[in-house]
């Protein structure tokens, strides 16, 4: 695709002298006496998309809820670019902000899916989309959604008449992000994708990607959040850098390696110095009725194209090791769900007892949990992988979606559990706590705890000691060692998919 007149060259950061459509206006938010965004000025302007990085708790879904208009600034204005007659002003959060945002065409792909499970995918576009009404509405959000998910996502099979909640979590993602780029009465013209891959395989990411790209060439927009650094680079023009509340960088692609990247959000890159270790020897601890072998302190890695079975064979290995009811000190496994929402929070509950939840075994004296003893194992984990929090007993939506999910990961191993079962475990987890959990998963290894690992990224398969590629519910092909790379888990995939 060649350039013009109006379209950037990758890196410069939109169209020069383009009205932005959305921009802050010394624009700040503090919730009581905690600063989340210090007053900044910003803006995405048409033709560019704008990486936001920081660490969880840096301030991103902040400035993202500014932008998107859940909350009002505490000082400052977010100023929208409305069509020619379009009504009202927009500017801060008066009553017409949130019809100035929706006028101006901004949307929101969330971090946490917004989906409501019990309805099918058509009738959630249909809340989004309010001109989907009358006699023919199911007709025509159907032609939306199915030409949304085939422009963003190519060879999808995704029923537009299912319901959300009998699709597995890559679907729901895809279907999300399709909404937000779908047709509609208010065209999109900046989309916010807050980790939008966190639960896409590397091939369907891809395909996100470019037609981001092919979306910003056409004169859109996209803030595109992001913890994988490599994605970051693929893909946009401009980055805008978050710490403790604060833009400290905000500069074109090009001006960053990813090094000054990771050093401008407050972690030096750590080197590449995982040492080779000898395979784990000894018997299998799982037991053949399960389809895969692990043995005590192995990291056995499940890979393979997203929806292919890895997350149905580790439910059914958890279930099997962990449906013993009878009282006892540890569990035999401990799980991480990859869907928070759905399968790992206790949304009620403080970020203590979440943490605490799995392991109360350990914790009871005479018949009741000491909470002392729950205090400090919460203080320990938090420490040790970096919980965002002054409170532990706050409620546990009070944090970021990354720490979530590091209180997830924390509840795993504060278990004695021999078997940790992870499903995608590090979804939304910023790059530096995701080097402290891979040296604290190799540290457990090596004192003979036993990690069965599904993610859908491949520096982590990587540090994996064998690894199963899954196509069709089934077991493919195991690799090892050295053999252990992208090539070889993209080939096996495909080489069973000819022969069925």
């Amino acid at each position: 695709m060649g350039h013009d007149d109006r379209a950037p060259a990758r890196g410069t950061g939109g169209a020069v002298g383009a009205t932005p459509i959305v921009r802050f206006e010394g624009t700040g938010r503090a919730f009581g006496a905690v600063r989340a965004l210090h007053p900044s000025d910003f803006a995405v302007r048409p033709g560019e998309c704008v990486a936001l990085v920081g660490h969880n708790g840096a301030g991103k879904s902040t400035l993202v809820n500014l932008v998107n208009a859940v909350f009002p600034p505490s000082e400052g204005a977010v100023v929208y670019d409305l069509p020619p007659g379009a009504a009202p002003a927009g500017r801060s959060f008066e009553a017409g902000a949130v019809r100035a945002r929706r006028a101006a065409g901004v949307r929101a792909v969330h971090q946490e899916l917004s989906l409501a499970p019990n309805l099918s995918v058509l009738e959630n576009l249909r809340i989004a989309q309010r001109d989907l009404a009358g006699r023919g509405w199911r007709r025509r959000a159907s032609d939306r959604m199915r030409a949304s998910l085939d422009a963003v996502f190519p060879g999808n099979r995704i029923p537009t008449r299912a319901v959300v909640g009998d699709l597995a979590l890559a679907e729901r993602q895809m279907v999300e992000i399709a909404m937000g780029f779908a047709d509609g009465m208010e065209p999109a013209r900046l989309v916010i994708l807050d980790e939008p891959t966190s639960s896409l395989d590397a091939s369907v990411a891809a395909q996100l990607v470019a037609h981001v790209r092919a979306f910003c060439a056409s004169g859109g927009a996209a803030i595109f959040i992001s913890h994988m650094m490599a994605e970051v680079f693929d893909i946009a023009d401009r980055i805008a850098v978050m710490r403790d509340g604060r833009i400290v960088e905000d500069r074109p692609a090009s001006a960053f390696t990813q090094r000054s990247l990771v050093a401008a959000m407050g972690h030096v890159a750590p080197e590449a110095t995982a040492a080779a270790r000898a395979a784990p020897s000894g018997p299998d601890i799982l037991g053949a009725d399960h389809g895969l072998s692990a043995r005590a302190g192995e990291i056995v890695g499940l890979a393979g194209l997203a929806g292919h079975g890895q997350a149905e064979a580790l439910s059914r290995l958890y279930l099997a090791l962990s449906s013993d009811w009878r009282a006892a000190g540890a569990p035999r496994a401990a799980f991480v769900a990859g869907d928070r929402a759905r399968d790992g929070l206790f949304p009620l509950w403080s970020i203590r007892r979440n943490v605490s939840a799995a392991g109360l075994g350990r914790l009871v004296r005479r018949g009741l949990v000491d909470r002392a003893a729950e205090a400090a194992l919460a203080r320990d984990w938090k420490a040790r992988i970096g919980i965002r929090t002054d409170d532990l007993s706050a409620p546990i939506l009070s944090l970021s979606g990354g720490n979530q999910q590091k209180v997830l990961f924390a509840r795993a191993l504060a278990t004695g559990a021999p078997v940790v079962v992870m499903d995608d475990p590090m979804r939304g987890v910023d790059v530096g706590t995701k080097a402290q959990v891979y040296d604290i998963i190799r540290a457990e290894a090596g004192a003979g705890r036993t990690f069965l690992w599904y993610s859908t990224e491949m520096d982590e398969i990587r540090l994996c000691d064998r690894v199963f590629v899954y196509r069709n519910g089934r077991i493919g092909a195991e690799l090892r060692g050295d053999a252990i790379t992208g090539e070889a888990i993209v080939a096996s995939s495909f080489e069973m998919e000819a022969e069925a």
